[in-house]
């Protein structure tokens, strides 16, 4: 399931968090990949103890912390702590390859299941040419360019790549989603119904029979399928 997220961070968080990457130290993104990621790997990132990074992380946590729509299309369990990239000169593309499905946290802190990838535009589409996030899903080939602030969904075991920039710079941040809910197919049959049901209740009210009735579906739904 792919799900756009509109709006995570607002403009003026936005404009922060570019002021911040502006004077971020950024290394080669090579030293964080896994064996196969960093043979496709060619980018930029910032270290995950900075500075820069930890302010990052709380910006966007908190963003997400406030999105119903993010919820309802990940049921996080656990996230990961945001990491950042750049893309642009001559570290400009990310060829193809899965993520690991495991992402263990810094310090000995846990780890995360990958079930959900992530990713939040922190540049303008018309800032940069190329760079298109490009993810091979059930559907065919999707590409992904997304205005700054918002943020793509999709599962983990997705094969995705970034683009080569010809142009310009790609700023973005990553993140993963151990879900409460492990399955795809579940997860996309339980946003559909979150979704049908927050247009009835705008529609109908809270206390329409079919709201209420539909609403136990889902939570029944939920509890079948949930996993702590």
């Amino acid at each position: 399931m792919l799900v756009h997220v509109q709006q995570v961070l607002t403009p003026e968080e936005v404009r922060r968090a570019r002021q911040i990457l502006a004077n971020a130290p950024w290394s080669d993104g090579r030293r964080t990949a896994g064996e196969q990621s960093a043979q496709a790997k060619n980018n930029q990132q910032l270290p995950e103890s900075c500075e820069a990074a930890q302010q990052l992380q709380q910006l966007v946590l908190a963003g997400l912390a406030r999105h119903a729509l993010f919820f309802s299309a990940a049921l996080p369990k656990q996230i990961s702590p945001p990491l950042f990239n750049r893309y642009g000169g001559e570290a400009n593309s990310f060829g193809n390859h899965v993520d690991s499905a495991v992402r263990y946290l810094p310090g000995g802190a846990g780890r995360v299941r990958t079930d959900i990838s992530c990713t939040l535009f922190l540049a303008e589409p018309d800032e940069y040419a190329g760079g298109e996030l490009v993810i091979e899903d059930t559907y065919g080939q999707q590409k992904i360019k997304l205005p700054a602030g918002d943020v793509v969904l999709y599962p983990g075991h997705s094969v995705h790549r970034v683009e080569p920039v010809a142009q310009g710079t790609r700023l973005a941040g990553f993140f993963w989603v151990h879900s409460m809910v492990r399955s795809d197919e579940q997860r996309r049959l339980l946003y559909d119904m979150d979704q049908h049901l927050m247009s009835l209740r705008s529609r109908v009210g809270e206390t329409d029979p079919a709201v209420i009735g539909l609403t136990a579906t889902y939570h029944n739904l939920l509890r079948m399928w949930l996993e702590f």
